[in-house]
């Protein structure tokens, strides 16, 4: 039975057509939000819309390719025609695509990696700040990971130290980076500001190789989108608190 905690609140998780994104989209519909299933390709987007619709939950589908400003301004255009503000901002559209170790890996894979996991995050956080800072109490949550973390990364010891995947590991040390600073400048406003390490999750971004569920994958970014007004900013969270950065 959903809960009422967002009633009149308005979420957007980008990359929501599918996997941690979807569920992440689907908890916050349980707590009573209106939630904007962000997706570029149009059928996918709203046939998972339609998919928590059926659960009872308030799901729509926006167009939304995040490393497509004229689609990302539309898409701005479009919360502000319908809602007015947006109080709930997931950036967690991603891309996995390493193949091969750092000296081998190809310019072009760096590029498009960092076109969406680094590129996307910062353009649409500008592109729907207006919108937050209509907000009571807006939320930004970047998906991030645990091979972001430098401090983890560079721990020979570490149970990931062997996934050394130069384009995607930093492209997530990267959204931390982004992270930190949007949340100093907007460290005096209600809006809050932290990334999410959902864990190894199986997804089709690992050819679901992880362990954990989509479900334990949505713990934290869903906890963050909701913080209370006393919550963190700047931060770094798993389900277990904070990651080092």
């Amino acid at each position: 039975m959903a809960i009422d905690t967002l009633r009149g609140k308005v979420a957007l998780v980008t990359g929501a057509n599918k996997g941690i994104g979807l569920e992440i989209a689907r908890q916050l519909a349980q707590q009573g939000g209106t939630v904007l299933i962000g997706a570029r390709d149009a059928q996918r987007g709203e046939e998972a819309a339609q998919t928590l619709r059926q659960e009872g939950l308030d799901a729509r589908f926006l167009h939304l390719d995040v490393t497509d400003e004229t689609s990302i301004d539309a898409a701005a255009r479009q919360i502000e025609t319908e809602f007015h503000k947006l109080d709930i901002l997931v950036n967690n559209a991603a891309v996995a695509l390493d193949q091969a170790p750092p000296s081998g890996l190809e310019m072009e894979v760096l590029r498009t990696t960092y076109d969406t996991n680094v590129f996307g995050v910062f353009a649409v956080t500008k592109a729907m700040l207006p919108l937050l800072r209509k907000s009571e109490a807006g939320r930004i949550v970047n998906m991030s990971s645990g091979l972001g973390s430098l401090t983890q990364t560079s721990d020979p010891n570490w149970g990931f130290a062997g996934v050394n995947l130069l384009a995607y590991n930093s492209s997530k040390s990267a959204v931390n980076a982004i992270t930190v600073q949007f949340a100093n400048e907007l460290r005096d406003t209600p809006i809050k500001v932290n990334a999410a390490d959902p864990g190894y999750v199986a997804t089709d971004l690992n050819q679901h190789r992880g362990h954990r569920t989509v479900q334990q994958g949505a713990t934290a970014p869903v906890r963050l989108a909701t913080l209370p007004a006393d919550g963190p900013t700047g931060s770094y969270f798993d389900e277990n608190g904070v990651v080092p950065w």
